[in-house]
């Protein structure tokens, strides 16, 4: 039997990974093992943009009229925000790339990031063969430890009963799914599983799933799905499921208003999960503390709106990202120098330029096989608590196509 099959093999009999190949090949790269001084980088540059991000929802929960004018959020993504700002943080993923001049953060996570169960799985795997610290070694513990504490907040301690929202019609996040279910399960926890349209509201005022009155819900469902679903260029098809989720949203927001369930990730990550929140990180950079303008500067790629800059990316291709609002896993991005000029015009040409960004290129360090590495820091309550590592062809943006490779950080005082 090879490796690649043994490993597959090994990661679906445990039932949380139900797919590990990709096109016939193994979705996992080989081991990497991080010194600890870059693990350090790493770990302050994650940080230090989600305090950015912090800073952010609390000057536009003091200034609301910024909601439009500069984020042009929906009518029901306003909604979302005004009722639960500036609350946005429960557990996000910095994608963070190693550059000549040390670590940048592309973007941050804060809705409903995924890829942890890989993350502790690969970790548990390589730490068990080889000398070195796993980073992902504790982040079901802080995780746990999160929804704890959000609960106290809300006055819920003890056993709690915690609902786990998501697209259940979906089965990329199956496996996260199930394995947030054993975290809790294992913490004492009674856990229901269910869907938007399962939502409702008990007496006692707490947000329900299947009937079950819940003290914290874990929302991996996106916030820009409970919404107004709009199209990101003008030849885009309108989806068929546009329509906001008016009564779930409802019955959601009214539960974490009154401080009866608390929900993990707030609504408030529909701000802080919109690109246009970098742009504001370099466009309104005076409005932030001296401590948050020098990480901007340091760690966060120059961003503007689009419809700032479009006149003039149109032969500037190669220096610039255009990303939309709320595009992920590499879905709605150009990389201007891995398109061809028609390619680049036409979307320039296409998008809807309010709902996208244009982000300064930078020169990831590649590997000795050309490819480049995605540290996917997870921040847990503020702090760094675990890494996604995935490795993927520096021509294309981070996507389902990447590999994920088990990491370690070397052994010493500070790893």
């Amino acid at each position: 039997m090879s490796a690649d099959l043994a490993i597959g093999r090994a990661l679906q009999a445990g039932g949380l990974v139900s797919d590990p190949w990709l096109d016939g090949r193994l979705r996992f790269a080989d081991p990497v093992v991080l010194p600890t001084a870059q693990w350090r980088e790493l770990q302050a540059a994650a940080a230090g943009i989600t305090r950015v991000h912090d800073e952010l929802a609390r000057i536009v929960a003091v200034a609301p009229e910024l909601a439009d004018a500069f984020f042009g959020l929906t009518p029901w993504q306003r909604g979302m925000w005004q009722c639960t700002a500036p609350d946005w943080h429960g557990i996000a993923r910095a994608d963070v790339f190693w550059t000549a001049q040390g670590p940048v953060v592309c973007e941050l996570n804060s809705d409903t990031p995924s890829g942890a169960v890989e993350a502790v799985l690969l970790g548990a795997r390589a730490r068990a063969a080889r000398p070195g610290h796993d980073p992902n070694r504790d982040l079901p513990r802080r995780f746990v430890a999160m929804v704890q504490a959000r609960a106290a907040a809300c006055g819920h301690r003890g056993a709690l009963t915690v609902g786990l929202l998501y697209p259940t019609e979906m089965t990329e996040d199956l496996g996260l799914i199930a394995a947030y279910r054993g975290w809790l399960e294992q913490a004492g926890h009674r856990v229901v599983l269910g869907a938007p349209f399962n939502v409702g509201q008990a007496r006692c005022g707490r947000a329900t799933l299947f009937d079950e009155p819940c003290d914290a819900i874990v929302r991996h469902y996106k916030t820009d799905w409970f919404g107004e679903r709009l199209a990101v260029a003008d030849d885009d098809e309108l989806p068929p499921d546009r329509a906001p989720l008016t009564e779930p949203l409802l019955r959601l927001l009214a539960a974490a208003v009154a401080r009866r369930t608390a929900l993990c990730n707030p609504f408030g990550a529909v701000l802080t999960q919109n690109k246009r929140a970098l742009a504001f990180c370099w466009e309104e950079r005076a409005r932030f503390s001296p401590a948050a303008q020098a990480a901007i500067a340091r760690w966060l790629p120059a961003t503007v709106r689009l419809e700032h800059v479009r006149e003039e990316l149109w032969h500037d291709k190669d220096h610039w990202v255009l990303k939309s609002d709320y595009g992920c896993e590499g879905d709605e991005v150009v990389i201007g120098r891995h398109v061809d000029q028609a390619t680049w015009e036409a979307a320039l040409s296409h998008v809807v330029a309010r709902r996208w960004v244009a982000q300064r290129w930078f020169a990831a360090l590649p590997e000795a096989d050309g490819s480049v590495r995605n540290h996917g820091v997870y921040v847990v309550g503020g702090a760094p608590a675990g890494l996604l590592l995935r490795v993927h062809d520096a021509a294309v943006a981070t996507d389902t196509t990447a590999r994920i490779a088990p990491v370690l950080v070397q052994e010493g005082r500070d790893g």
